[in-house]
């Protein structure tokens, strides 16, 4: 990701608007708006600010990439599996309207999917607010999880958009969905700030230009 993507990520899973983040580092919205549309860049003052505010490294913010997998040297090899096996996963249950088992809380709906040494597992409660984790497990051992938070913003949303959106995940973007996916007028867009260790990101859906669906996610490896 660049500059503008990683700040519009960041100050959404702190739950600011473009205005909130403006008063707190003492600069204009549309100072914002421009920094987050790619026609801006902050000075190193307005860097430190941000990055302190938001927990990580000017370093982080200043150097253009994707969301790398930064692992032990030594641990590539269960990482890319955990990571194969959760794009395996993601298309045979809840995207792909397969695997729902008996739910496991009061009202959730389940989802699970083994192979070989890996299980998982995704359980949410809601509908239109929505909230659940899912958790991967390998020899019996838990050593992934994720949770999500997410709410349908118009009666216009499509779910099967959604699902279809999310079976589209890849090895850059194992988490949720891609970074970006389109069908006909709606658009899907997904950022990360982090890597599998851990992660927070954001996922939100367009209809054209309204936005009609977002969800917050946050989590990595358990050890």
């Amino acid at each position: 990701m660049i500059f503008s993507e990683k700040l519009s990520v960041l100050r959404k899973n702190k739950g600011l608007t473009q205005e909130g983040l403006a008063e707190k580092i003492n600069v204009s919205r549309q100072a914002v708006a421009k920094w987050e549309s790619g026609q801006a860049y902050p000075d190193i003052s307005n860097l430190i600010q941000i990055s302190d505010l938001m927990n990580v490294t000017v370093d982080y913010l200043v150097r253009d990439g994707e969301c790398m997998m930064n692992v032990v040297p030594g641990d590539n090899h269960d990482i890319d599996q955990l990571i194969q096996f959760r794009l395996e996963a993601n298309v045979n249950t809840y995207a792909a309207f397969m695997n729902e088992v008996p739910s496991t809380r009061l009202d959730s709906h389940d989802f699970r999917y083994e192979n070989g040494d890996y299980v998982y597992h995704d359980t949410y409660v809601g509908g239109e607010q929505f909230a659940g984790q899912e958790a991967v497990w390998k020899n019996g051992k838990s050593v992934y999880a994720m949770n999500y938070l997410g709410r349908v913003l118009s009666k216009e949303f499509s779910g099967n958009f959604l699902k279809n959106a999310l079976r589209h995940a890849d090895k850059k973007m194992p988490y949720r969905g891609p970074e970006r996916y389109q069908d006909g007028e709606f658009t899907y867009k997904c950022g990360v700030n982090g890597d599998i260790d851990w992660f927070q990101g954001y996922e939100e859906i367009f209809l054209a230009d309204k936005k009609i669906y977002e969800c917050y996610f946050h989590g990595g490896l358990t050890k």
